[in-house]
Order: structure tokens, then sequence, then C-alpha cells
């Protein structure tokens, strides 16, 4: 595995497990918060971590909270990992789960269509 995929890997365990444990925004607080993925720049400046809200929710106002707590997140991942630098954190909304829904969905109104 390349530096940067470890990186990501890493930075994607520590910032589910801060966001869960100690981020107290509450536009995050007791919401159940998946992070999916993270990005990382090859120079280590930027990570875009990519959130969703599997049980609904306002995903928009949790991506807000959790963007005003980054400046704390990055301080707790700076105590918890073993890198030089820790990377800016850019949260944004992951769309994926609500593309696959629609993409079955429309699956689903093809077949139907088909049978009748």
């Amino acid at each position: 595995m390349m530096k940067i995929e470890r990186v990501d890997s890493e930075l994607r365990r520590e910032i589910s497990n801060i966001v869960s444990t100690k981020v107290n925004d509450p536009r995050v607080r007791d919401k159940m918060i998946s992070i999916m993925h993270v990005e990382t720049t090859r120079d280590l400046k930027y990570c875009k971590v990519y959130v969703e809200l599997p049980g609904g929710g306002n995903a928009d106002e949790a991506v807000q909270g959790l963007q005003s707590s980054a400046g704390f997140i990055r301080s707790e991942l700076f105590k918890n990992l073993r890198i030089r630098t820790v990377p800016e954190l850019i949260f944004v909304k992951d769309g994926s789960t609500d593309y696959a829904f629609k993409i079955e969905n429309i699956i689903k109104n093809i077949r139907n269509n088909e049978e009748n």
C-alpha cells in the first residue's frame, strides 16, 4: 500500500473515532455520521472527508458542524497520529448511497414496465 493510502486509512479511522466520541457541536452530536472515505492530496496539505448520515437527517447541517469543528478535529488527529503534518480538513456530503438508491429504483421501474 502506498504511503498516501495508509495516511487516508488512518485519517478515516481516527476522524470517525473523534467525530463519534469527542465533537460537541449540536449539529453533529448524537447523530449517526459515517465517514465514507477520505482523499488526501499528495503534499498532505488538504484532506477531503466524505460524510453521510445513514439514518437520514440533515447532512448539510452536519457537514457545517463538522467544518466548524475541523480545527478541534485536526488538533486531536495531531495528538493521535504519528505524522508530521495534519492536513486541512474539508468536509463534504457524500452522495454515493443516494445515487445507488436512485439507480436501483430506475432499474426496478424498467423491470416492472417490461413485465407489464
